[in-house]
């Protein structure tokens, strides 16, 4: 029977990503093999936890995931594309729980902490050509990396980057700093369109340098996706709120929206229409990350209740009163 990592979790297909981390730590700390020596079973139940996790916490292998089921979706991707860009080893680092890489041999799984290393170097905040408002900083922590099992390499590094959505929209090319072998390096990162939160890539062999000459570490670029002012992202589609007046609504009309990627485009009100409706823009939202098409583009309703009356208006308004409306 095919596996059904909702009910591996213990969580409804509606869950929210907050409600996904939350269930995973629980049943992670449970089912743990340092909290249950020599319990097979458990071991087994800790690593359908974990593979449950990477996919629904990932909102691309969670969609797909939806589409096709357990079945289609293990016919599209390998346990290496799983975990790709899980968040797992940082998760168990939290929880004073380690060991992820050794439990998971032979199972096609990475191997968080950086190869055979000891340490995971994470870095954050601002390098040249990135949005404003960050703060570079470093966290040196323990990693997880088995180096008994593992082929010695040098440590991987994680940078964070932030990206704004007008980059998630056209795709972009960005310079960031970062301190390599006790030295500052300069890379550029190509962010490809679509790219979602907590999204990794990696450059090979932009890590830390192998010992006695070994291959080095790489690097990987943790994409975080900043706020906009004006759209809302769902998924591939986003949502942008436009303000009419109450005749609008009643009576329709034609109104102009600006796009992401900077189309003005006239979208039909419908009479009647209500506060908080939705109208669709087909393709107007992002590119789909590493497939075709676009997502749409919402345009949400609100209407806009003066706050203050002429005589003139207050007199029609009165007027519409008497006739019922």
């Amino acid at each position: 029977m095919a596996e059904d990592y909702y009910k591996t979790l213990g969580l409804e297909k509606s869950a929210s990503p907050t409600e996904i981390k939350k269930a995973y730590r629980k049943l992670a700390m449970k089912y743990h093999p340092d909290r249950n020596k020599g319990d097979k079973a458990a071991e087994e139940k800790f690593k359908a936890v974990n593979e449950a996790y990477a996919v629904l916490s990932d909102e691309q292998k969670r969609k797909q995931y939806d589409a096709f089921g357990s079945q289609g979706f293990k016919q599209r991707f390998s346990q290496d594309d799983i975990y790709q860009g899980s968040d797992i080893a940082d998760i168990l680092r939290e929880m004073g729980l380690g060991g992820f890489s050794r439990f998971f041999s032979g199972r096609g799984g990475p191997q968080p902490g950086g190869g055979g290393g000891f340490r995971t170097y994470t870095f954050t905040g601002q390098g040249p050509g990135q949005a404003q408002g960050g703060t570079q900083g470093f966290d040196f922590s323990q990693g997880f990396g088995d180096a008994t099992a593992q082929p010695m390499k040098g440590t991987d590094l994680i940078y964070e980057l932030p990206v704004s959505l007008e980059e998630v929209f056209h795709g972009a090319n960005k310079m960031v700093s970062y301190r390599r072998g006790g030295k500052m390096e300069r890379v550029s990162v190509k962010i490809p369109a679509g790219i979602a939160t907590g999204q990794k890539l990696r450059l090979g062999g932009k890590g830390e340098p192998g010992p006695a000459g070994a291959q080095p570490g790489d690097l990987l670029i943790r994409v975080r996706v900043l706020e906009h002012s004006s759209y809302k992202r769902e998924g591939d589609d986003l949502e942008y709120e436009k303000e009419i007046n109450f005749s609008q609504a009643a009576l329709g009309d034609k109104v102009e929206v600006t796009t992401l990627g900077n189309n003005n485009l006239s979208i039909k009100v419908p009479k009647g229409a209500q506060n908080g409706s939705r109208l669709r823009l087909k393709g107007q939202g992002l590119p789909r990350f590493k497939g075709s098409g676009r997502g749409d583009l919402y345009v949400k309703l609100k209407v806009k209740i003066p706050k203050k009356l002429n005589s003139r208006q207050k007199e029609l308004l009165q007027e519409l009163a008497k006739e019922g409306l």
